[in-house]
């Protein structure tokens, strides 16, 4: 605690937004891509520190939210079908599909187990021979290097009766699309933390290098924050973008190698459906050929159709920084915590969740 004490330091916040403040002439808009970094900025009030003239925006950081209307149908799918047990992580069980929710599922009867790891799958597995459990394998590079683990853990086990459905998707190719939008401007980005423990600096070279915009990898504690929003706001001022990591403590320049190798072996690059994006050339992760037994949407036959997202909810933008949450005609309204709409009222991360709890 001591050490997360020192990047709370009140003092310190105030000195570095006083900075920012000096170098914000001018209106800029920065995205924080990640999704807990949109929840630290509502916890810590670090919008309220910052100059008028700059705007934090989010992006397509939440796991859950960006996972496209047909994977979630495919989920409610498999766990409709006999002597299946879906095993899921707790922030996907009320996320709306089309009509139902694995948690509407679950209280139908199905076999819908939420775990807190791939390991407690790999348990279920192995505690129910006679029946196929399947992992919902949704989030970035941050949880695959681990559902690659329990695949590789099957396979050497010979554990028959496991498999993922794959829905995993790579940041960098996301940033990627979101310089080709039209209707949002973005000055700078704060990239995300979790994700690029995992893939280090170096991952994001060729985007950098491509589009020549100011990016910062932050940390999640406020006074990461504004040092990162800070290095953003003096390359914006100065006209001078760079690429640079302001979380040192976690994030190297090639990330953790032992991560990147289980997923390199394991997962192959694929092209991906993204909630408010659409489909992003090698966004996604997809079971390779050596391990394809475990691949639940081969094995069962699972076919992604195109679904078109709720009625009137406008999270496709919000995770896009098209719009802000109360500018969506069901915030608050239709759409509540309570019984949500679109996924961007449900994860712990999603900006409208995040604007509910702490801007209302």
């Amino acid at each position: 605690m001591e050490h997360t004490n020192h990047y709370r330091d009140g003092r310190l916040c105030r000195r570095l937004a006083e900075q920012i403040a000096s170098m914000c002439a001018e209106d800029i808009q920065i995205m924080e891509v990640c999704g807990t970094h949109t929840v630290s900025a509502f916890r810590h009030g670090i919008r309220t520190l910052l100059p008028r003239s700059l705007s934090l925006i989010s992006g397509p950081g939440c796991p859950v939210c960006v996972t496209d209307q047909a994977e979630l149908d495919a989920f409610i799918e498999i766990a409709n079908m006999p002597d299946t047990i879906l095993a899921t992580f707790g922030d996907l069980m009320r996320v709306p599909a089309t009509g139902s929710s694995l948690q509407k599922e679950k209280a139908k009867g199905k076999d819908i187990r939420m775990v807190y790891s791939t390991m407690d799958a790999l348990d279920l597995a192995r505690a129910n021979p006679d029946r196929q459990v399947v992992f919902a394998g949704v989030g970035f590079e941050t949880t695959a290097p681990t559902i690659a683990a329990s695949i590789l853990a099957a396979h050497a086990e010979s554990l028959r009766n496991y498999s993922v459905y794959c829905a995993h998707k790579r940041v960098p190719p996301a940033l990627d699309a979101l310089m080709r939008l039209s209707g949002v401007e973005i000055h700078g980005f704060l990239l995300p933390g979790h994700v690029s423990v995992i893939i280090g600096k170096q991952a994001y070279t060729a985007f950098f290098e491509k589009h020549r915009i100011p990016c910062v990898i932050t940390g999640f504690e406020p006074a990461d924050m504004f040092y990162g929003i800070g290095r953003l706001a003096e390359m914006i001022a100065s006209g001078t973008p760079g690429l640079e990591n302001a979380y040192g403590r976690a994030v190297s320049a090639q990330g953790n190698l032992r991560a990147r190798q289980v997923m390199d072996r394991v997962f192959e690059t694929t092209d991906a459906l993204w909630r408010g994006l659409g489909r992003i050339a090698d966004s996604g992760l997809a079971i390779g050929e050596e391990f394809a037994d475990f691949d639940a949407a081969r094995r069962f036959c699972v076919n992604v159709r195109p679904v078109a997202a709720p009625a009137g909810c406008a999270c496709g933008d919000v995770l896009t920084g098209r719009c802000l949450p109360p500018q969506c005609p069901l915030y608050a309204t239709v759409c509540t915590p309570a019984d949500p709409v679109g996924p961007c009222m449900v994860s712990s991360e999603g900006t409208c969740a995040a604007y509910w709890k702490y801007n209302r």
